[in-house]
This record gives C-alpha cells, structure tokens and sequence, in this order.
C-alpha cells in the first residue's frame, strides 16, 4: 500500500494563532504516527504561482490513514486555530509506488 502525503500551503496572518494551532495539533500528528517531512517558511518557487508563505508536508501510512487523522476528533478541534490564523489549501496525494518494484 503505498504512503500518502498532506500537503499544505499556508498564507500566515496571525503567527501567535498558528503558533497555538501547533501546540493543538501537534499531539494529533504524534497519535496518527504522522511524520513532519517538511515545514518550509520560504519555499523556492521553480514554476508558476504558489500559494502563502509556509509549506508543510505530512507522511502517513496511508490515504485512509492522512484522512482518518484530519477528520480526527483530535485534529478537528485544532483545525480552526489554523484556519482563524491563516488562508490555508491542503490536499492528500497517493505516494508513488515504482511497478515492479
């Protein structure tokens, strides 16, 4: 089965309300055995137009796993925090599996 990524981008109004929406999440991720793979505040645009100032990327185990942890009880009550302080978009994408391997 392969992993699965969240992914989120992230245009930041209030640093001390996503600061608190990372303390609230945070124990989320640790009980969905998420991995924080990138928590980038300048990411480098090689094409196009990107959205925000901080991009994020998650890794689960998979895509039943990354949505069981963002429509989690623990993860809706931080979600907020998140969407108060910042204009976010996020998206799951399945990891790429290499056929034959």
């Amino acid at each position: 089965m392969p992993k699965a990524y969240v992914i989120v981008t992230e245009a930041i109004k209030d640093p001390a309300g996503m600061a608190a929406y990372g303390r609230a999440a945070g124990p989320s991720l640790a009980e969905s055995g998420a991995a924080v793979l990138a928590a980038d505040p300048s990411p480098q645009v090689l094409e196009g137009e990107w959205h925000g100032d901080q991009t994020v990327v998650l890794e689960f185990a998979s895509v039943e796993a990354a949505r069981a942890w963002y429509e989690s009880p623990a993860y809706e009550r931080a979600k907020p925090l998140r969407q108060a302080a910042a204009e976010s978009h996020a998206v799951i994408v399945t990891g790429f599996v290499m056929p034959g391997a």
